[in-house]
């Protein structure tokens, strides 16, 4: 502790009430702060920093420390833990041909035949792949209008109308590649896949598994 004593306070004398200015502070040496004061803003930043062990904050403060140091409320953010919202993913288009590990383009022709194609730029073959839902799909063919549906014996038609039918769950595979699982039907408990063979025919969703190359498909950017 310091004892301030002014040594020059005879050359300015204490100005009255209301009429403090800057030139009455002129020669003085400002006090140093107490020890007391020290702690008082330690322990009060402490507080606003650290948040109490079930605080929440606010909606639309958002769990990042400085800005909460900044807006002076006292919440936690160390020790929450929050879902990840993927909301955005849904509504998403994106325009792919989808090109299956037998090396053929799977197409949707004007009758709703569902086929496969090795020609690239075969116009039947641009899909619009839009998410329904997380990890679900819907796949329609941009110059036919039709959907890519199947029925419950597991068979790939193309549909006029969006329906239950055309809602396929979206995978990505080990090697790269997608498979796309009937999300409405199932064959004794197992999933019913898309799927063209060696010939480029589509199988019946039933005959198909996770692992056969024919129901792998890359989606591929249109050239």
């Amino acid at each position: 502790m310091c004892r301030w004593t002014p040594t020059v306070a005879h050359l300015y004398p204490e100005p009255a009430l209301g009429t403090i200015t800057t030139a009455a502070f002129v020669g003085r040496v400002l006090p140093l702060p107490s020890a007391a004061s020290l702690c008082l803003a330690c322990f009060t930043l402490l507080l606003v920093t650290a948040g109490t062990a079930t605080g929440a904050c606010p909606p639309g403060l958002g769990h990042e420390p400085l800005q909460v140091l900044a807006s002076g409320i006292n919440c936690s953010w160390t020790l929450e833990r929050h879902t990840r919202s993927y909301n955005h993913l849904e509504g998403d288009v994106r325009l792919r041909r989808l090109y299956s590990a037998n090396k053929f383009f799977l197409c949707i022709d004007k009758t709703g035949k569902v086929d496969g194609t090795r020609r690239k730029n075969y116009a039947d073959s641009l899909m619009e792949i839009r998410s329904v839902s997380v990890g679900v799909v819907a796949i329609k063919s941009v110059s036919t209008g039709l959907y890519l549906a199947m029925s419950k014996k597991g068979t790939l038609f193309g549909s006029v109308k969006y329906n239950p039918s055309c809602k396929f769950k979206e995978r990505i595979e080990e090697n790269g590649y997608n498979t796309y699982a009937s999300l409405r039907w199932k064959h004794g408990g197992r999933q019913m896949f898309v799927s063209l063979n060696g010939r480029g025919k589509p199988r019946r969703g039933h005959k198909a598994r996770r692992r056969h190359p024919s129901t792998h498909f890359l989606p591929m950017l249109p050239s």
